[in-house]
């Protein structure tokens, strides 16, 4: 890749991991995990394939590199804070960035990530649950459940077929499968979907709160 310097001239930038992670993760982006190659890294950088691997260990370590990068970008709480506050506030941040980045949830939850942006993000949780009076057993099980949530409802919103402005439209079509005599309980829901009573939209805050009341009441 180059780069015009001030006085206009072409200069070839250097190659880095820094630059490469960048990349890959704007590749990611734009076409997921399955689209990202060596290859079409190298080609984006104006490099030979070959070069990456000076920076770069494998694919598993770019992924866990991009990975790391993504986490990065979430809130971390402090030592010290509210924790509910706290917590609330990480979960929407993470809810978030894991939707600007829709490939990166799977490899979160089913990589071994110890990148320095995911240590940092678990120790501050751990931290600021620890200084609140939990324990250690106790903060790694909140923390737990509250990602649970995180990446199961992200996971969902994700992959959910049907766009929340055809909900209604979409229960319609469905209602003659669902006959009041049968699924009384679902039938009465569905026209309340078609008749905008109710929007059928799951909200991830309102599960959220549920986690974080039930965990407050929890011993320490």
């Amino acid at each position: 890749m180059v780069e015009k310097t001030s006085s206009g001239k072409l200069e070839r930038l250097p190659l880095s991991r820094e630059r490469i992670l960048q990349t890959a993760l704007r590749l990611a982006d734009e076409g997921g995990l399955e689209s990202l190659s060596m290859r079409k890294l190298a080609k984006a950088l104006g490099v030979k394939a070959m070069s990456l691997y000076n920076h770069i260990t494998n694919r598993d370590d770019l992924i866990d590199g991009i990975v790391d990068s993504v986490v990065s970008e979430i809130e971390v709480p402090n030592p010290g804070a509210d924790w509910k506050m706290a917590m609330r506030q990480r979960a929407i941040s993470a809810h978030e960035v894991l939707l600007r980045h829709p490939w990166a949830t799977m490899p979160l939850v089913s990589r071994i990530n110890v990148g320095p942006a995911m240590l940092r993000y678990v120790d501050s949780t751990l931290g600021c649950l620890k200084e609140a009076g939990f324990s250690f057993e106790m903060a790694d099980h909140v923390w737990n459940a509250i990602d649970s949530h995180i990446y199961g409802f992200t996971l969902q919103e994700l992959n959910f077929p049907i766009e929340a402005s055809d909900y209604s439209d979409v229960a319609a079509d469905y209602l003659s499968q669902i006959p009041s005599d049968r699924y009384p309980y679902m039938n009465q829901l569905t026209h309340q979907v078609i008749q905008g009573d109710y929007d059928g939209l799951h909200n991830f805050e309102f599960g959220l709160d549920l986690i974080l009341d039930g965990l407050d009441r929890l011993p320490k």
